[in-house]
């Protein structure tokens, strides 16, 4: 993905880089068959009540109904366009299968218009197909991981995301996480070969707060510039750091604290932790 940078005509283009849209193909708008509504939370639960700050406003979106699971074995599908999703980092894929049903997929690096893309266990390990890790080969990269099989991938599904494929023994695969994490996935369970597209998207810059709007995030405001009643790290005289460890507005530790259970049925899958 290339990267483009404006001439400085106003402020906000001044520092702005954003995405030469190179691997977009152009399209207008998205497959009408394949969007649903897409209701408006604010950072708000079922109560009304604000659980998630600093979240508000933004664009009217659409949600792209994507195909995690890739149940169609055996069926090739092109691909008929690379698209922009709002609700993601990375970029989607539709795909028109020779059955004439269409759905979107996940966009890795390397996809273009006009692929011919499968799944199931007779696929070539070609980047967009998805195969059972049994039959993928070692060293690969590899990314839309299931962790249950048929539940449909669960892991390394943002732009740049990718796991590779190190291990095969006893019914299960070894796989370097993009945390550096080592974990075991059962050989069933299914995989798209090849690394989410979108890569240089951690070096685009908004340039200016109104683009961060339109995405709903609203002004984030420091707890050491609360008072005392908003935030435990409120109050003081003058500039203060807050006089106790960093923590959230209800008191849980910010730095150090591992929220992980200690008896997670999973822990047993994790062979090296990512730290």
């Amino acid at each position: 993905m290339a990267l483009k940078k404006y001439k400085p005509n106003s402020p906000g283009l001044r520092f702005r880089i954003d995405s030469s849209g190179d691997e977009t193909a152009t399209k207008n708008s998205p497959e009408r068959s394949l969007t649903v509504a897409l209701n408006r939370k604010a950072g708000r639960n079922n109560l009304g009540r604000v659980t998630s700050w600093q979240r508000g406003g933004g664009h009217k979106r659409k949600y792209r109904i994507i195909d995690f699971k890739r149940k169609k074995y055996g069926v090739p599908a092109k691909v008929a366009a690379i698209e922009y999703d709002p609700n993601r980092s990375a970029n989607i894929a539709l795909l028109h299968y020779v059955d004439g049903e269409k759905s979107y997929i996940i966009a890795p690096d390397g996809l273009k218009v006009g692929d011919v893309i499968s799944s199931g266990e007779k696929a070539e390990a070609r980047v967009g197909c998805a195969l059972p890790l049994e039959k993928i080969p070692m060293g690969v990269t590899v990314h839309n991981i299931e962790m249950v099989p048929g539940k449909g991938g669960q892991v390394a599904r943002s732009a740049g995301a990718g796991a590779q494929l190190m291990a095969k023994e006893a019914g299960f695969a070894l796989l370097k996480m993009p945390s550096g994490e080592i974990r075991k996935f059962r050989l069933g369970c299914l995989a798209t070969i090849g690394q989410v597209g979108n890569i240089d998207r951690l070096n685009i810059s908004l340039g200016k707060a109104g683009r961060s709007r339109w995405l709903g995030r609203r002004p984030h405001v420091r707890g050491v510039a609360m008072n005392p009643v908003d935030h435990p790290m409120g109050g003081g005289e003058g500039r203060s750091s807050g006089g106790r460890h960093p923590c959230s507005p209800w008191g849980q530790l910010s730095k150090g604290l591992k929220t992980r259970k200690k008896n997670k049925s999973s822990n047993k899958l994790i062979v090296k932790r990512r730290k």
